[in-house]
């Protein structure tokens, strides 16, 4: 079945940087998108990036540029998501997800399959 496993969460210093990875499995189609989501305790859970399985091509969030970068596995099935500059705000649980299609949304509610989540602490 279709399986995606986030890890690399945890604690670091503002100012500081991590990196999650997402490692799928299972893919029903050679043609998806993953796509990196957060949710913040009180707070709707939002999009920060995604990249296309054809081409690589990405899409980030407005607000998400300049400090997040989604990269890819030359297998595809393992993206990664470098974050820089992190801020006590960037504290999350930060999930993967699939999207089944041609396209990359950063809509939530467009993915059809989810990690279990990796939590991300900013904090001195």
């Amino acid at each position: 079945q279709v399986r995606l496993v986030e890890s690399g969460g945890g604690l670091v210093q503002p100012g500081g940087s991590l990196r999650l990875s997402c490692q799928g499995s299972g893919f029903l189609s050679d043609t998806y998108g993953i796509g990196w989501f957060r949710q913040a305790p009180g707070k709707e859970r939002e999009g920060i990036a995604c990249i296309m399985s054809t081409d690589g091509e990405t899409r980030y969030a407005d607000d998400m540029k300049g400090r997040f970068f989604v990269s890819r596995d030359g297998d595809k099935l393992t993206v990664q998501l470098q974050m820089s500059s992190l801020k006590s705000e960037d504290t999350a649980v930060y999930y993967c997800a699939v999207h089944f299609g041609s396209y990359c949304p950063l809509d939530s509610r467009l993915f059809d399959f989810w990690g279990q989540g990796a939590q991300v602490t900013v904090s001195s």
